[in-house]
């Protein structure tokens, strides 16, 4: 039995060879198959034969026999596809198959910006409040438990998973705007040692959102040498992409040199137009950081817009103390007052997406609440038009009434920089998204086409379409790269 998906092959071990003349020498055998094998060598159309689960040998195999065999003539024959960013636990917890994964070819999933532990009790009740279409019992403390519970619950790709610096500072702080005590920095520390010994990739941030926006940076080396200690890494939604984007880099390549730690940058791009020349100049700094020794890389996705909530449109002061702290205080007539003149200006220490893609940039994607369902789709502009409010109004008045940060897609980058971005050898990929399925609950709500499509992207239309990069570098940056950039040995290549 085969599957097709973008040119490629995906194999499901379950067929038997009836009426064999001879035993087979090996369970699967994929004929004819042009092999990129990870390492960025051309393809090579050969055999691939399989045992269990590893493979035994690659060559042109015309006298081997398998269980079963799979004429792949005309496919490419390729390693896994590794998502350096996932955010699928919560999806899994209703489909354990990933099928927006799997039908791209990722068979890794990795989980970062946030994590599922450790949860203080009071995490777990908010979090249990907050749920939107997809729910579920929170039975678990550290993020050990929490990637137990998803395993036994069943998942079709390998799952790996950073521990998140927000995660730790609000189970230990809240999301007071304050620095640790030095008694809670050594419980923050125990934390991160915690989940390293249970699995953790390493330290991660996202440090436009609260609370790890009111994280200093002597407080991220702090938590990164702890990382550092049993080899992980630490990769970061950065404090800026846009107006500020050099000074977090270098706030970034401080944190590596500090904590003696190797470092990735989430999602590298430089948001708004007026910091699109920024591009250049960034990519030089991460060169330069390379060759003073450094390991520093990046992934990216394919696409001119991102994702994530109207909370990136509003500063972190009004979000101190979490959502009902936030809801309550956009209540507030003078509150409202202050923040209309804060969402119309630049500078400050916070990062303004809304601003930067504008009314018309801001495209609504996803409610918790049923009756605001019917604006999605639909930009902030035409929302606001149609209530006859401001956009910064209406951003506020959303917020409140859906429960939630309402899921936006914000457009802000530049195509040329995406093609600028995928010709460094460094940069490898990361989806930014959940695994979705296009039926069950998915259907309740949209997101954006990166769940489907940040892969086949990048082999359609920049590869196959448009010969940004070839595409045995497309599959090394797909595979060996990040699975490289992660220390995880026999994968990320067929050999």
């Amino acid at each position: 039995m085969q599957l097709k998906s973008s040119g490629f092959i995906l194999v499901v071990l379950t067929s038997i060879c009836v009426g064999c003349s001879r035993p087979p020498q090996y369970d699967v055998v994929i004929r004819h198959g042009t092999v990129y094998d990870g390492t960025g060598a051309s393809g090579v159309v050969e055999d691939v034969a399989i045992n269990g689960d590893r493979i035994a040998t690659i060559g042109a195999l015309g006298n081997a026999h398998g269980r079963q065999e799979i004429d792949a003539t005309g496919f490419a024959v390729a390693p896994g596809f590794i998502d350096m960013l996932n955010h699928s636990e919560t999806a899994l917890m209703a489909d354990g198959r990933a099928q927006g994964g799997i039908r791209q070819g990722v068979t890794l999933a990795v989980f970062g910006e946030s994590s599922i532990g450790p949860l203080s009790d009071g995490m777990k009740a908010e979090m249990k409040r907050r749920q939107g279409d997809i729910k579920f019992d929170i039975t678990w403390t550290t993020l050990g438990e929490g990637l137990d519970r998803l395993a036994a619950k069943g998942v079709s790709t390998n799952i790996a998973s950073f521990v998140s610096a927000s995660t730790i500072r609000a189970s230990e702080i809240g999301y007071d705007n304050r620095p640790p005590t030095p008694e809670e920095l050594d419980r923050m520390r125990a934390d991160v040692r915690r989940a390293m010994n249970e699995g953790a990739m390493g330290l991660t941030t996202a440090l436009i959102y609260t609370p790890a926006v009111f994280s200093t940076t002597e407080e991220l080396v702090e938590l990164s040498k702890v990382a550092a200690e049993s080899g992980g890494m630490y990769i970061s939604h950065m404090r800026s992409e846009g107006d500020r984007l050099l000074e977090a880099i270098d706030e970034t390549l401080t944190i590596a040199r500090q904590a003696h730690i190797r470092a990735e940058i989430y999602h590298l791009k430089a948001a708004g137009h007026s910091n699109w020349n920024k591009m250049p100049e960034a990519i030089a700094k991460i060169e330069s950081a390379r060759k003073e020794g450094l390991e520093i890389t990046a992934d990216m996705y394919t696409y001119t817009a991102g994702s994530t909530g109207l909370d990136a449109a509003m500063p972190p002061w009004v979000q101190e103390g979490g959502y009902d702290a936030w809801a309550k205080r956009l209540q507030d007539p003078k509150v409202r007052e202050r923040l209309r003149r804060e969402m119309t200006t630049t500078g400050g220490d916070w990062e303004n997406l809304m601003l930067a893609a504008g009314g018309d940039g801001t495209l609504l994607v996803g409610f918790k609440n049923e009756a605001l369902r019917m604006y999605t789709g639909k930009t902030l502009s035409e929302v606001a038009k149609e209530r006859g409010k401001s956009v910064h109004d209406t951003a506020m008045d959303l917020v409140v009434e859906d429960g939630s940060r309402v899921q936006v897609v914000y457009f802000l980058m530049s195509e040329d920089n995406v093609k600028l971005q995928l010709k460094q050898p460094w940069v490898s990929l990361g989806s930014d998204a959940s695994f979705m399925s296009a039926e069950g609950v998915f259907l309740r709500t949209s997101t954006h086409p990166r769940a489907y499509g940040n892969f086949a992207r990048l082999l359609g239309k920049y590869v196959r379409d448009e010969h940004v990069i070839p595409i045995e570098d497309a599959i090394r940056r797909l595979t060996s790269v990040p699975a490289d950039t992660l220390r995880i040995k026999d994968r990320g290549r067929l050999a």
